[in-house]
């Protein structure tokens, strides 16, 4: 079992199974070295400001509540959303409050049995990897100073009433300054809402009826076990929304999924067909170049459809790669003017916002570009790849017995990669995060332990479906050679 004094932050922030490694007890303890770090870092005599949020899973508001009576009860003071918020809406009420800092209970897309926390800097982004290792160290320092305590994380009585406050009404206007809502409202488009019980329910829905859109929303009320969904908004997790588009009479419809706490964004077009986060990000980032003629740095990670790249070169704009986490696209977006970020997973962020992913942004812009071009989804998902090549891409998650196989599994591939894969050649072996083999015809395949889960994550993008199988065939039976102790 993983005790609080030996958390570590993963991709975004700390995360475990319920009552098993993520307790109240390690929640108390996270929020006194998250106080402590944000305390030492501000200026002389400036009080320390924390915003706090939570997402619907289970116990999160009780988290929440935890961990806003630990930071009051060291002086800090607190701002606790009155319900739950995706966590954007936190993000930017940091910058609203002019807060020092900010924490979201929630897992985010994984299972139903997890929850967690993100940690969120002034600026609203994700918090900076040299700031969640001195969390961490801090961590390792109460707990060692406190023994035994430390598992309890003690603080003294609370004294001080907390501050509720509601962070929707200054969001919606934000939205406003950030998309055409008008031209969304006037589109006569329909729009089917899931947002799969998580934080998003009844956001999205209400603001597209506020500007008149036709609007209905599914799976939109408290369930914890996420109808034994991870809420996920990938394909396979989102038959019921593309049954119910399918089955529309409209002519002009779309299904739009966010995750369990808002941040990311799937789309289902006209036809039922699953829109993958890659297509979302490059019909965002050609909206952005040509309809509004905006320029700056495009940035992707590491496991990011090609297609971006080939965009980016055909706009003129410079291409940023970074490790997989939107926290170092978030880094890249504070060095310089950039455009736009994305992340494969679904995580869009632009400019002029905070550098941050928003589902519920990504959404309105895409009705943004919907709207402007006149045409179904499925139609610009066809004339963009006439553009760029056919997008074929698929994920593939293993479980694993023992995470440390995951790491294994990268090891050998980067000694001694394949010259070639059931024909398919390998050009070129990159290890920004994982392992990612580059095929001469363009295509790849990446193999990527989960940051945040017992998982080993296999990408694979390809010019075609059997291609893509063929790859993903390839590393499963890598990884399960591995787990078996046999060399592959």
């Amino acid at each position: 079992m993983q005790t609080p004094h030996r958390l570590r932050f993963g991709t975004d922030g700390w995360r475990g199974v319920i009552a098993g490694d993520f307790t109240f007890n390690g929640v108390r303890l996270v929020a006194r070295a998250v106080a402590a770090t944000l305390q030492a870092a501000r200026a002389q005599g400036d009080r320390c400001l924390v915003a706090i949020g939570h997402d619907t899973r289970f116990l999160s508001r009780r988290f929440a509540q935890a961990a806003a009576d630990t930071m009051t009860a060291l002086d800090v003071d607190i701002r606790l959303t009155t319900s739950h918020v995706p966590t954007p809406i936190l993000a930017y009420a940091i910058t609203m409050l002019n807060a020092h800092g900010g924490l979201m209970v929630t897992a985010s897309h994984n299972p139903p049995s997890y929850n967690g926390l993100k940690v969120r800097i002034a600026d609203g982004g994700a918090a900076p990897v040299s700031l969640t290792e001195q969390i961490e160290a801090e961590v390792h320092r109460l707990a060692g100073r406190l023994g035994r305590e430390a598992e309890q994380a003690v603080v003294p009585a609370v004294n001080r009433s907390l501050f509720l406050f509601d962070p929707l009404p200054p969001y919606q206007q934000r939205l406003r300054a950030l998309v055409d809502m008008d031209r969304i409202g006037r589109s006569r488009l329909y729009a089917v809402i899931d947002p799969m019980y998580g934080a998003a329910q009844g956001i999205a829905a209400e603001l597209l009826r506020g500007i008149g859109l036709q609007t209905e929303e599914i799976h939109a009320e408290l369930n914890p076990w996420f109808g034994g969904v991870s809420p996920e908004p990938l394909g396979a997790n989102l038959g019921k929304l593309a049954d119910r588009v399918r089955e529309l009479k409209e002519p002009r419809k779309i299904g739009l999924a966010f995750d369990g706490d808002g941040d990311r964004l799937g789309a289902i077009d006209e036809t039922g067909t699953f829109v993958t986060p890659h297509q979302i990000f490059a019909l965002l980032l050609q909206h952005l170049a040509t309809r509004r003629r905006l320029s700056g740095a495009v940035i992707k990670t590491f496991s990011t459809t090609t297609m971006i790249d080939r965009l980016a070169a055909s706009h003129g704009l410079s291409l940023a790669v970074t490790p997989i986490g939107f926290k170092y696209i978030a880094e890249v977006m504070r060095r310089g003017p950039f455009l736009i970020g994305g992340e494969e997973s679904g995580g869009i962020g632009i400019a002029g916002h905070i550098p941050e992913r928003d589902g519920i942004v990504s959404a309105l812009l895409l009705l943004e570009c919907l709207a402007t071009e006149g045409k179904p989804l499925g139609t610009l998902v066809r004339e963009l790849e006439a553009k760029v090549g056919p997008h074929n891409y698929q994920r593939r998650d293993l479980r694993l017995t023992c995470p440390e196989d995951g790491q294994e599994l990268g090891r050998r591939v980067a000694v001694d990669p394949p010259a070639a894969i059931d024909g398919w050649r390998v050009k070129e072996v990159q290890a920004l995060d994982g392992v990612k083999l580059i095929g001469a015809d363009g295509g790849w395949l990446l193999i990527r332990p989960s940051g945040t889960e017992p998982v080993l994550r296999l990408y694979a993008e390809a010019p075609t479906w059997n291609q893509v199988s063929g790859l993903l065939d390839w590393a499963t039976r890598y990884a399960d050679g591995v787990e078996e102790g046999r060399q592959p």
